[in-house]
């Protein structure tokens, strides 16, 4: 049975503040709980319906209908990666985490092991965001970084940073490389000036629309367009 200090606890781990101090966020529902358990993640405690009764799991679950199972995870103790060749993901402020979450899902479908994120950046353990990972934040690893920096790190491996804007290169006719940076952009901003400045190749997501269409592309869409075609053509 749990006291009302464990659920007050447990419900604190909506705000990323608690999430900070404790060092651990909230998994919800028999996948994603199996997801965590099966990776290399700490699982610290997993609460089933069947055991402490629905009243209970209403009171801790973070959803508007609780799921039949709920897991407190231990976040990662942050690390630094050393630069290998390969393929790589940069996120320049994205805000959104149904954004976020796709975008990790993404990343693992398309191979990529490693995103890069602006500290300015939804942390990945936002509910929504681990929600909208659907498993994947537990096979994507996401550090948190001065993103300008990093694309100078890649620059000085003398690997490409690759970055979508609206005057770059057609994506369709160029030839990628199967290494380096892909910058995705802020949502209504798109690339900053500062991760501009370091970007070596500028590329665009053309339209074909025959009037008038969209200004611009959701940035997980845009994201799953540029991925599919790195890998198509590596």
């Amino acid at each position: 049975m749990l006291t009302n200090a464990e659920i007050k606890r447990i419900k604190s781990l909506k705000d990323k503040k608690f999430r900070d101090e404790y060092g651990q966020f909230v998994v919800e529902g028999e996948k994603l709980v199996g997801e965590a358990l099966e990776s290399a993640f700490h699982v610290a405690a997993v609460y089933r319906q069947s055991e402490i009764g629905q009243e209970t799991m209403s009171r801790i679950s973070q959803l508007s209908s609780p799921s039949p199972v709920l897991a407190v995870v231990d976040k990662p103790e942050p690390c630094s990666v050393a630069l290998g060749r390969g393929l790589y993901l940069g996120l320049d402020s994205i805000r959104d985490p149904g954004n976020m979450g796709t975008i990790l899902r993404l990343a693992d479908w398309f191979g990529i092991n490693t995103i890069f994120a602006s500290i300015d950046s939804v942390e990945i353990f936002n509910p929504k965001v681990v929600q909208a990972s659907m498993g994947s934040i537990f096979r994507v690893r996401t550090l948190y970084c001065d993103l300008p920096e990093i694309c100078r790190r890649f620059r000085h491996a003398d690997m490409p940073v690759y970055g979508t804007f609206l005057d770059g290169e057609d994506l369709y006719g160029i030839n990628p490389s199967g290494e380096g940076l892909i910058v995705m952009g802020n949502e209504s901003e798109g690339i900053s000036t500062e991760v501009s400045a370091v970007v070596s190749s500028r590329l665009l997501i053309p339209s074909f629309a025959a009037g008038r269409g969209p200004e611009s592309l959701n940035v997980a869409t845009a994201t799953a367009i540029v991925l599919s075609e790195f890998r198509r053509r590596r």
